[in-house]
């Protein structure tokens, strides 16, 4: 019915080295030997293959398979589905996990599926959104400030989809989250824009979420209508009266707040999307936090190569202590040229 289990079983010397189960994404119409044959191709193009591959069921071009995978491997592979014996229960086995995971990935697309039509009746949406776009900033005291957008739809989380925004804006005061906001949802849509002008693809989203009340959700929808694109569905969700979670409101443009019954599971499922955008957008930052205190200001002087900042690092302890040393000190430095400390020196002290 177009959903596919390929599972994995590695076996070395006589071992099980554990498994993986994989879904490929294939047509109602795919058949299992087709299905089979794609796998191999994809999963084999950046690993080296075994000697020995088991398949639960035949594919039809075995011999150009083997013959590319021999290639890759340099010694000859071999492909077998075992009739009889311990190879044949060793693949039986895989097929049964195959069977087991399929069918609780159907039951979760199911669950999924449910949601999605909730969320769309409680946001009075046209149809459940295939794809929710979901936005969060990330800062401290406005430094390393970040923007973050997951995405999520009838599969989950589709974490190869997120995207980062390191925030540029230098007309920002610092922590002015409708500003940041306003930046990466801009930066966004002139992206969508380029890209499919005509809303083909699906790359568009069905449903933005943002973390923010009335004032971030207007925001948005003036960048949204400013950019022609009015029909995209906005909403806010922000803390209730007393900043608790499951007391959650949600805004949307031109229309009174929403509040869902706490035990509602749509609920559940917005407050999910929303801590998902919050991990990702505080891992983001934290990430180039880390970054920018690991950057070193001797990094940016040309002609200072690693030995040359190794000779620095030694002769004055620090790279701050070389940003407040004089002249005089840094020609004393082995391996630093007259030019070269004047170049230093003048890159930390310009316009003292």
């Amino acid at each position: 019915g177009g959903q596919a289990c390929v599972q994995v079983f590695f076996i070395r010397a006589n071992q099980n080295w554990g498994n993986r189960d994989f879904y490929p994404r294939v047509g109602p119409d795919v058949s299992e030997a087709e299905a089979m044959e794609a796998f191999l191709g994809q999963f084999y193009d950046n690993k080296e293959p075994p000697r020995l591959i088991l398949l639960s069921h035949p594919i039809e071009n075995t011999d150009l398979m083997q013959e590319a995978l021999t290639g890759k491997l340099g010694r000859k592979v071999e492909l077998a589905v075992p009739k009889r014996g311990e190879k044949a229960e060793l693949v039986e086995s895989a097929a049964r996990n195959a069977r087991e995971s399929l069918g609780r990935k159907m039951a979760e697309t199911a669950t999924q599926a449910k949601l999605l039509r909730g969320l769309a009746e409680a946001l009075d949406l046209d149809a459940p959104p295939r794809r929710i776009e979901v936005y969060d900033n990330s800062h401290i005291m406005g430094t390393n400030a970040v923007g973050a957008m997951i995405v999520a739809g009838p599969e989950g989380f589709e974490k190869s989809q997120y995207r980062k925004f390191n925030i540029r804006g230098e007309e920002l005061t610092p922590g002015d989250d409708f500003g940041m906001m306003k930046e990466v949802l801009t930066r966004r849509l002139k992206r969508l824009l380029k890209e499919d002008p005509d809303r083909q693809s699906a790359a568009w989203p069905d449903l933005l979420l943002i973390d923010g009340g009335a004032g971030q959700v207007s925001a948005v929808q003036g960048i949204l209508n400013e950019m022609g694109v009015t029909d995209l569905p906005v909403v806010g969700v922000a803390k209730g009266i007393d900043r608790d979670a499951g007391k959650e409101e949600f805004h949307r443009p031109g229309r009174r707040p929403l509040a869902l019954r706490h035990d509602d599971p749509v609920l559940y499922f917005v407050q999910r999307l929303r801590d998902e955008a919050h991990r990702f957008a505080i891992g983001t930052h934290r990430a180039k936090r880390a970054k920018a205190v690991a950057a070193n200001p001797l990094d940016e002087i040309a002609g200072v190569g690693a030995s040359r900042k190794r000779a620095l690092l030694a002769h004055f302890g620090s790279a701050k202590a070389v940003t407040r040393a004089d002249l005089a000190d840094l020609r004393a430095v082995e391996g630093i040229s007259d030019a070269l400390a004047e170049r230093i020196y003048a890159h930390f002290n310009e316009g003292t």
